[in-house]
């Protein structure tokens, strides 16, 4: 392969998780050039943990490396900004401290697996209308927590598996790009810190295909209680309805993941929730519906976690469905109400700190 790769790391808070996203970097089988860890305003020990990792991979002795393989690795660089200033501006220190070809997104509560830096450049190489390749979610959580985070990774997976191939979307937390793409169209929008995936894709779509492939993996570490779950949900789709109008002005059709029966499901029983007292069959009919419209969800679930777990997953994601439609529907008011429609608050000055990774035997 003739691409060289830089992987950058946006980080936030993120100790319990960073040792083994960095872990799984330096173990693949195409080393990149160059990895990058953003620090995104963090208050506890990402620093200190992408310290050592720099000076271990420039280290290179019997434990040089933190993982196997991984002694006399690429340069590591750690950038810190402050204050927090979200995924968008952490991703853009990223960018214009890269200096490869291709720039490899990856969160740092995720893992890749060893393969997925060189299948991602392996289809860039292949396709040269191809300007980004991202990739799935493994059905295995990072760190399995419990029953919230198997169905949260599942669902995940389920969803990206189907919809693999060429599609009108990228999610950008395992995600390879060409340097020319954003040279060419900008980069994220900083005053988003929810759907900045959907606005940039709404800018990388008409200039270049993008790929969805089941060949680039990464295991997550999912929330793992309920409550925060369904928050999260909440608090992402109040931009769903604007980022879709923008994608739908502009031809284009997002990869979405829920199904329109399922949501239509879910919408109809809710609706006939109040009903429930005279007209008991309807909300039972519209929970049928839904186990329907997300049977090959709930089969999914039954085969990895045994058939108990399929009624469960089924329950958790109805909630989550519902918060969905929760917090698109007060996005849309929002929207729609004139005065209701704030502008982003202005990001506060930023400090930012490059550190250089040490030469070759030097110790930090």
């Amino acid at each position: 392969m003739t691409f060289s790769v830089t992987v950058v790391v946006p980080a936030h808070n993120a100790a319990r998780t960073l040792s083994a996203c960095l872990d799984s970097v330096y173990a693949q089988t195409h080393r990149p050039h160059q990895v990058i860890v953003v620090d995104d305003g963090s208050t506890d020990a990402t620093a200190r943990i992408a310290q050592a990792y720099a000076a271990r991979a420039a280290d290179g002795g019997p434990d040089g490396g933190p993982a196997e393989g991984s002694a006399g690795g690429p340069p590591c660089e750690l950038i810190r900004q402050w204050p927090n200033r979200g995924v968008s501006a952490a991703r853009n220190a990223g960018i214009a401290a890269a200096t490869s070809e291709v720039i490899f997104f990856l969160d740092s509560d995720e893992a890749l697996t060893p393969d997925s830096v060189a299948n991602a450049l392996e289809i860039l190489e292949k396709d040269p209308e191809c300007g980004c390749v991202h990739g799935v979610i493994a059905p295995e959580p990072l760190f399995d927590d419990g029953p919230v985070e198997r169905y949260r990774v599942l669902h995940a997976y389920w969803w990206r598996v189907r919809g693999a191939g060429v599609v009108e979307t990228a999610f950008f937390a395992q995600a390879a790009v060409r340097r020319e793409v954003f040279e060419r169209i900008g980069g994220f929008d900083e005053s988003l810190r929810d759907s900045e995936d959907l606005e940039l894709s709404d800018r990388l779509a008409p200039h270049y295909r993008i790929v969805l492939t089941d060949r680039v993996v990464a295991h997550h570490d999912e929330v793992e209680r309920l409550g925060p779950l369904l928050a999260e949900t909440y608090r992402r789709a109040l931009l769903l309805v604007p980022a879709l109008a923008s994608s739908r002005r502009g031809g284009r059709r997002n990869l979405t993941a829920n199904s329109p029966a399922s949501v239509a499901t879910a919408a109809f029983t809710l609706a006939a929730l109040p009903l429930a007292g005279r007209w008991p069959v309807l909300p039972a009919a519209g929970l049928a519906a839904f186990c329907a419209a997300n049977a090959g969800l709930l089969r999914l679930a039954a085969r990895r976690h045994g058939a108990a777990f399929a009624p469960y997953a089924a329950g958790v994601h109805f909630l989550v469905v519902g918060s969905l439609l929760t917090g698109a529907g007060v996005g849309a008011l929002r929207m729609l109400l004139p005065g209701r429609r704030a502008a982003p608050p202005s990001a506060p000055p930023a400090t930012v700190e490059r550190t250089a990774p040490p030469a070759t035997g030097e110790r930090n």
